[in-house]
């Protein structure tokens, strides 16, 4: 038996703050409640950040207040300062379920930090550290993505052991697991493998989360390098939408259909619906008024009574 995998649902956030098409709030929870129709039980549904600079995250807390009450259901605001933190904080007075979980975000250069979040790498290390022990001090779960792990569109090549370091610092602030992020889409399976595997090893115990863009086609078979090199956790977006806006030529994720494609064929359970997690996507095109970059999207799943799978 191939071991499971969870997979966090990005497309309601990450997906979305790169479109130019505004989705509603009534838009953005139908997406959502698709996604855990189709199984998804970790959701990144929001971004708490200005909306003067990412106008489609505007509606934040409408969404949050909008939410399905499920009690099996994890939903992720993205916080990048205190001042985000304090507002998926307050989605949780008065009683309401509000945001389960925070989002905290460093960046692995200077140059991309500076030009994402008006601060230095390091200085993002330190309030993402803030930010979890604030989190956690207040009854919320928190974690950490670091940004441009494998490359950053201004400075080039981040040294892995730049990466590694990063993490055994934010380790010590407790979050519940730490994430590299391929923001430009630039990583190999090999580059991969080996910093997941070296994670995994100097951080024994801290689950690991691994979230990929498609934008040079390595997308996917990066999924599954991580995967073999033990990463407990990965991101996708229904359709592949995404990107990031303060990156030149940013584009999507990795389409969830695609990911859960490739997983099933090769024996792992995600507990997603194939067939739903499509009819999402092929949802989110009406809105959108052109075809998502997905290719599972496009063309469906193996053709009923076909072959054997790489799991066989």
């Amino acid at each position: 038996m191939m071991r499971p995998v969870e997979i966090v649902e990005v497309g309601a956030r990450d997906g979305l703050q790169n479109e130019k098409v505004i989705f509603s709030t009534v838009h953005k929870l139908a997406l959502i409640t698709r996604a855990i129709d189709a199984g998804a039980r970790r959701l990144e549904v929001a971004s708490f950040v200005n909306p003067a600079r990412v106008p489609q995250m505007a509606d934040a807390e409408d969404v949050i207040a909008g939410l399905p009450d499920r009690g099996d259901v994890t939903y992720i605001g993205l916080v990048l300062n205190k001042r985000g933190l304090l507002r998926a904080l307050a989605t949780r007075e008065g009683g309401r379920r509000g945001v389960d979980e925070a989002g905290a975000v460093v960046v692995a250069t200077d140059t991309f930090a500076t030009r994402n979040q008006g601060q230095t790498s390091a200085e993002s290390v330190e309030v993402s550290s803030q930010i979890v022990r604030m989190a956690v001090e207040n009854g919320m779960s928190a974690q950490v993505t670091i940004s441009a792990a494998f490359g950053c569109p201004f400075e080039g090549r981040v040294d892995p052991a730049r990466i590694v370091s990063i993490a055994e610092t934010i380790a010590e602030a407790g979050p519940r697991e730490i994430a590299i992020a391929d923001t430009i889409g630039v990583a190999n399976p090999r580059a991969v493998a080996s910093l997941v595997g070296t994670l995994k090893e100097r951080l024994p115990g801290m689950p690991i989360r691994v979230h990929l863009h498609n934008t040079r086609g390595t997308g996917i078979a990066n999924a599954w390098a991580a995967y073999e090199a033990g990463a407990d956790v990965l991101d996708a977006s229904i359709g592949g939408l995404g990107g990031c806006p303060f990156a030149p030529k940013a584009t999507g994720n990795i389409a969830t259909e695609d990911l859960v494609y490739m997983l099933a064929e090769c024996g792992v359970e995600t507990g997603l619906s194939l067939d739903a997690i499509v009819a999402g996507a092929r949802w989110v095109e009406t809105i959108l008024g052109r075809p998502v970059p997905s290719q599972v999207a496009q063309a469906g799943g193996f053709p009923e009574g076909g072959g054997t799978s790489c799991a066989a």
